[in-house]
């Protein structure tokens, strides 16, 4: 295995397991879908009928989290019990990797959406000197996903600065989430093309690609609930022209097609990735 493959926990194409489609899943497994990932917070000490579901998909294909709630940039203390729940789930799964937001969600409760940080230097040791204990009491590494947001809170850095200086000082991983970067291109006008470059190759762990709603010319909002984007998928056969075939999950939250439609845009990252490699070959 070489070494660009090696850093990856998974390869190919992905999809987010959602309850509402997991019934259809299971009844015909599909074998296009090379990984899956789910939010730790939606089954941790679930049990039952919804326990066994969940084996079912862990049992035949690598599988991913991507947490919710960790809060990792809240004024409020770290919530360690829920990393060592975490944990704990990630050795009965065999789960491979644990992925987080660049953000926080609440204080004393869950605001239920993933507020922007400010992008200071203050703000860069404070959200690293909690990564590294959550990779301290996880022992392992984790990724943090760039993320969308519509309104600046301080912006004494950049976007693309803070998420580099975040990544170095707590010396964590990449999970670059293209739509993120299309969405916030477009919301606070900088060249998506300039914030995918500067990315650190290294740290980059998997991509996430999903859909987002047009609100207006210049204002778009990320859902998770509509098809691709055009512009997504150009700047993810440019991300892979640069990186190379980086693993990618689709996610969709709500808003479900048919399952074959679903499945049409796994296999269109599929053979992006394909072209990709096929690019590299003719090049080489």
């Amino acid at each position: 295995m070489s070494e660009q493959q090696s850093q990856y926990p998974v390869h190919g194409a992905g999809l987010g397991l959602r309850r509402p489609i997991a019934d259809q899943l299971m009844a015909n497994p599909p074998s296009d879908v090379d990984f899956m990932e789910v939010a730790p917070e939606n089954w941790i000490h679930v049990g039952g009928a919804l326990a066994k579901k969940l084996r079912f998909f862990t049992e035949r294909y690598p599988f991913l989290i991507h947490g919710l709630s960790l809060s990792i940039g809240a004024p409020s203390p770290l919530n360690e019990q829920l990393v060592r729940d975490i944990k704990a789930f990630m050795s009965e799964h065999n789960i491979r990797m644990y992925s987080e937001h660049l953000s926080y969600c609440g204080d004393d409760g869950q605001l239920y959406d993933l507020m922007p940080l400010p992008f200071t230097d203050d703000a860069v040791r404070y959200v690293a000197e909690r990564v590294r204990r959550v990779q301290d009491i996880l022992e392992q590494r984790i990724a943090l996903e760039n993320v969308s947001f519509y309104a600046a809170i301080d912006t004494s850095m950049s976007e693309k600065e803070f998420l580099l200086a975040v990544l170095e000082e707590s010396d964590c991983d990449l999970m670059l989430d293209i739509n993120n970067i299309v969405v916030n291109s477009i919301n606070h006008r900088y060249d998506p093309r300039d914030f995918l470059k500067d990315m650190p190759a290294e740290r980059i762990r998997y991509f996430h690609l999903a859909g987002h709603y047009v609100e207006a010319p210049d204002l778009r909002i990320d859902t998770h609930g509509t098809a691709v984007d055009d512009q997504a998928w150009e700047l993810l056969k440019e991300a892979y022209e640069r990186f190379g075939p980086v693993p990618t999950l689709l996610e969709r939250d709500f808003n479900f097609p048919p399952m074959h439609e679903l499945l049409d845009e796994v296999r269109r990252i599929k053979q992006l990735q394909s072209d990709a490699v096929n690019r590299n070959v003719a090049n080489a």
